[in-house]
């Protein structure tokens, strides 16, 4: 594993997974979909989010006019399906905690989908990092800082990188402003998948 980089504490491991460690897990990723199928989320506003979403885990990630919040159930009413051990290795190698993450989000980007600046900050353990997993067409990853506002920075995470949000990074506002489209063939009708794995409890 080569170093990885250290852009304002979030540390990005650029090509962390190979080709075919790519190929073999979106192949487990589009198994566990049928099971959890992806759905367009709205915001507590009623917007609807540009992205799909769906998880893995003992909980999901869930958004509606009811708030953000961890559920143990699929909105569509089944229980998430486990964390995928191709994933949990991920985790295990880069995270540096003894626990297991308890959530792995999926989110997928089509074209033009985007992720405005947020916070992870719905979990109890903020000593656990949050790891990311970016599969399919290059994102254009927007780093912040704790209180919204001031200078940024950005780099385009292609499929394979692995990004580690812990430490002084945990808090800190991030999201992504495009993706290029087309950029990856990943994935035969092109997007880009990110998983998001947490501890919860």
């Amino acid at each position: 594993m080569t170093a990885p980089l250290d852009i304002r504490g979030f540390r990005l491991f650029p090509g962390f997974l190979d080709r075919p460690a790519q190929e073999a897990l979106v192949v487990v990723l589009r198994e566990l979909l049928h099971v959890a199928p992806l759905y367009q989320p709205v915001t507590p506003r009623g917007q609807k989010m540009s992205v799909r979403m769906s998880a893995a885990g003992r909980f999901g990630w869930v958004t509606d006019r009811r708030g953000y919040r961890y559920e143990p159930r699929h909105p569509q009413g089944m229980d998430w399906p486990p964390i995928p051990e191709e994933v949990l290795a991920i985790w295990r190698t880069v995270a540096g905690v003894a626990r297991d993450p308890e959530c792995c989000l999926i989110n997928w980007y089509g074209e033009g989908a985007r992720m405005g600046l947020h916070q992870d900050k719905d979990e109890a353990d903020f000593s656990c990092p949050v790891v990311s997993v970016s599969l399919g067409d290059e994102g254009l990853f927007r780093m912040g800082n704790e209180e919204r506002g001031g200078k940024t920075e950005s780099a385009w995470l292609k499929s394979g990188d692995v990004v580690v949000m812990g430490g002084a990074a945990r808090l800190k506002h991030h999201g992504v402003d495009r993706i290029r489209f087309g950029s990856s063939t990943l994935l035969p009708q092109g997007g880009r998948i990110n998983l998001t794995l947490r501890v919860v409890t």
